[in-house]
């Protein structure tokens, strides 16, 4: 009975330390999305490929990443407002290899789409620190 009343606890405690430990790992990963986000916004897309995860790298061309964001950033037009609605701390997402991840949604609002969805996703990189690994708009 000891020794399951000891395991419950400490099962406790690792829940309440990557809870706790959470925030920690989503600052730095909101700061990342922030900035990045400002290239995309200034229509700096090759820019913002260049300071993407190496993940995304691996999937997308550079022109073809460039050719994505004109096709469907560039149409929406000049940022009127961006408001973090959530950020997630996640170990695991589909389709993708486990790392560190923070899934980051904005409520935001443009010159032509008045209500949009955007999710960026920060990993964290093979030299320990976070660049954006998805971007997408709804």
């Amino acid at each position: 009975m000891k020794i399951y009343v000891a395991c419950v606890v400490f099962a406790a405690l690792l829940g309440f330390c990557a809870s706790a430990c959470a925030p920690n790992k989503k600052a730095p990963a909101q700061r990342v999305a922030s900035d990045w986000l400002k290239l995309v916004d200034s229509g700096d897309y090759a820019q913002s490929w260049d300071d993407a995860a190496s993940e995304l790298k691996n999937h997308i061309a550079k022109e073809q990443w460039q050719q994505i964001l004109e096709r469907n950033r560039a149409p929406l037009g000049r940022l009127i407002s961006r408001r973090l609605r959530s950020a997630e701390y996640l170990t695991k997402l589909p389709g993708v290899p486990d790392g560190e991840y923070v899934v980051i949604e904005y409520e935001s609002s443009f010159e032509h789409k008045w209500s949009a969805v955007e999710t960026v996703t920060p990993m964290m990189d093979k030299d320990g620190q976070y660049r954006v690994s998805v971007f997408f708009i709804k």
